[in-house]
């Protein structure tokens, strides 16, 4: 499994992960299954979320991870009504019963809401002095949130910006992706395969990664993982409800894309022209 930077920390974590938003809607055993299927091939990097599920999706997590929580980087967002210096703290303490651990690897700004960030930024440094996290980013952060971010905070110890990307939503490209990488925070992409959006078989966007797929003896999602991922500076977080979804998904961890490929996959799914990111 191929590794990317969690920001300037010096910390890696694996190039696909595991998400979970909508995780708690799938049948729990199975889901279970799936998410410790994806550790034993790799994907230690498991992102949730306080709103996923009301915390559901934090119970199963907690529930899949139990007695291998060392072999984790476990990721969890606070909601932005939520984000006050003290509201964080006390969302940071639920998630952390919900999940049945002491500490989050990460813990991000899921959005940004009414809240000064300088109050969000205070919660997570009292966490960070607690011991609570080790680390924290946000999510859904467009240019102008994050130069927002860097004006409070020059230092800039964000670790990632976690945004919607996939073959068809490629906004991040035009400036948020250069930006955090000239920066050195890493992007993770959620919703990979893109809400129902994947292109189908019989479509010239299909046939496109079902060929190239076939050159590498691989699926089309794994060929589209691989090309998300295709930066440094990009890791990914795919939901698998199944095992067998863990697996397919863990195997785009060793794939690697020839500049060819690269060039047919850029002018097949095109960037399109900027415009505000949206957010899920």
């Amino acid at each position: 499994m191929q590794r990317r930077p969690w920001g300037s920390s010096g910390e890696q974590v694996p190039i696909i992960g595991q998400g979970t938003w909508r995780l708690d809607e799938a049948e729990r055993k199975p889901a279970i299954a799936a998410l410790r299927r994806g550790l034993d091939l790799g994907m230690a990097h498991i992102d949730t979320a306080e709103m996923y599920g009301a915390g559901e999706a934090e119970r199963i997590v907690g529930e899949a991870i139990a007695g291998r929580r060392e072999q984790v980087f476990l990721v969890s967002k606070v909601l932005p009504e939520n984000a006050t210096r003290s509201g964080t703290r006390a969302a940071c303490e639920r998630s952390l019963r919900a999940l049945k651990t002491d500490r989050l690897d990460g813990y991000l700004l899921h959005w940004r809401g009414e809240h000064p960030l300088e109050e969000t930024l205070a919660g997570f440094d009292d966490l960070l002095t607690a011991g609570k996290i080790r680390s924290w980013g946000v999510s859904n952060f467009d240019i102008q949130d994050l130069e927002d971010l860097r004006s409070l905070q020059p230092d800039l110890r964000c670790a990632c910006n976690q945004v919607l990307y996939h073959l068809q939503q490629r906004e991040v490209e035009h400036a948020v992706l250069p930006w955090c990488e000239r920066h050195q925070m890493t992007v993770v992409a959620y919703s990979p395969f893109g809400h129902g959006r994947f292109a189908s078989a019989r479509s010239a966007q299909g046939r496109l990664l079902a060929q190239i797929g076939a050159a590498h003896q691989a699926t089309p999602r794994q060929i589209a993982l691989a090309f998300i991922t295709r930066n440094a500076w990009v890791a990914t977080i795919p939901k698998a409800s199944s095992s067998e979804h863990a697996t397919e998904n863990a195997a785009a961890g060793e794939l690697k894309l020839s500049d060819g490929e690269l060039r047919e996959l850029d002018a097949a799914f095109p960037v399109g022209r900027s415009k505000r990111l949206p957010t899920l």
